[in-house]
Parts: structure tokens; sequence; C-alpha cells
């Protein structure tokens, strides 16, 4: 089991979770965060930390969010996870204001 970030990160992409993460497994694409499920050591130390509650154990990811066990899974192809968030986030209509 992994973590999984989902639609309420995408386009705020706060560091928070980075900065706690003790094997630096959450890395940054163009709009989204995502966790290398094979670094993360589901500690959960990033689950709280998250200000948009995106973050789920794989488990307990909402289905309405499923998706996004493809897209952190594509990880680490950028060719790969950025068109998956694009069309999510337009299929969608996903319009998250970055934090301030």
């Amino acid at each position: 089991m992994t973590y999984i970030i989902a639609e309420p990160c995408i386009d705020i992409k706060d560091l928070s979770c980075v900065d706690v993460c003790p094997v630096d497994c959450i890395h940054v694409f163009e709009r989204i965060l995502i966790i290398d499920p094979e670094e993360c050591i589901d500690c959960g130390a990033c689950e709280p930390e998250c200000p948009v509650e995106a973050i789920f154990p794989e488990d307990a990811l909402p289905d309405k969010w499923n998706a996004f066990v493809e897209i952190n899974y594509a990880f680490p192809d950028a060719a790969k996870i950025n068109p998956l968030v694009d069309k999510y986030a337009e299929e969608n209509d996903v319009h998250n204001e970055p934090l301030e």
C-alpha cells in the first residue's frame, strides 16, 4: 500500500507534505504532486500536513478519485502523468485556486 494524492492537489502544489516526508518520495509535476509508490514507506506523515486534504492511504481513497491510482502509479513518467492529470481536470471541470 502507498499513499495517493488526489484531485484537491491539482494546481495547488503546496509543498507542506514534501517538507515532512522522511524519504523524499513526493515529487512535483506540472499540475500535481505525486508520491513514488516504490519509495513511500507508508509512514503517513504527509497526510495531516496537506492543507487541502488531498492525500489518502490507497485503501481509503474515495471512489470518486479512483483515477488517481493510475495517475500516481504512472510515476516517474511525466509523459504519462501530465496528460492524465490534464484529461481528468478537463473532464471533471477542476479549477482549484492556488493557496496563498
